[in-house]
């Protein structure tokens, strides 16, 4: 196999992978009986109070793509049905901050976890230098990625 066709390859897996994991969350709206758009904002918000930098709405707004005014919407209806709550923990008391319930949180444990574990088995295989190969190889996509759409942004 050329070079160009395993780079080929290589994109192609990681599209069917980002496909799965859109499906993946699709299921976890079905699984909560929530809209799609509402699973999102919760995996959103969960994923970025776990990397230790939770959203205000603003940024939830632009990561899932809504309009504020529709974002605000949103964010209602997910607090009503006790999913998330919006704090105010920053010095400029204005700053909301949005954080998931213990509730959604172990709905997202228990339907996220199991799969967590394949993955875990899955790379299990891999010695600590391939894994460093592939974490390397993802950053550096993703950055690209990002990169990307932040000059179609301007």
């Amino acid at each position: 196999m050329t070079e160009v066709n395993q780079v080929q390859q290589v994109v192609q897996s990681l599209r069917d992978l980002a496909a799965a994991q859109s499906d993946l969350g699709r299921a976890f709206a079905r699984s909560q009986r929530m809209h799609p758009t509402d699973a999102t904002a919760i995996v959103e918000i969960i994923n970025a109070e776990q990397r230790g930098h939770p959203l205000t709405p603003a940024r939830l707004a632009e990561r899932i793509a809504l309009t504020t005014g529709a974002t605000s919407i949103l964010l209602n209806r997910l607090e009503q049905a006790g999913h998330i709550a919006r704090t105010r923990e920053h010095s400029d008391r204005r700053i909301v901050t949005l954080r998931s319930t213990s509730d959604i949180h172990a709905a997202a444990a228990a339907f996220f976890e199991p799969l967590a574990h394949r993955l875990t088995a899955a790379l299990a295989d891999y010695s600590p230098a391939d894994l460093q190969l592939i974490n390397s190889a993802a950053t550096r996509l993703h950055s690209t990625m990002t990169t990307y759409m932040d000059e179609l942004d301007t």
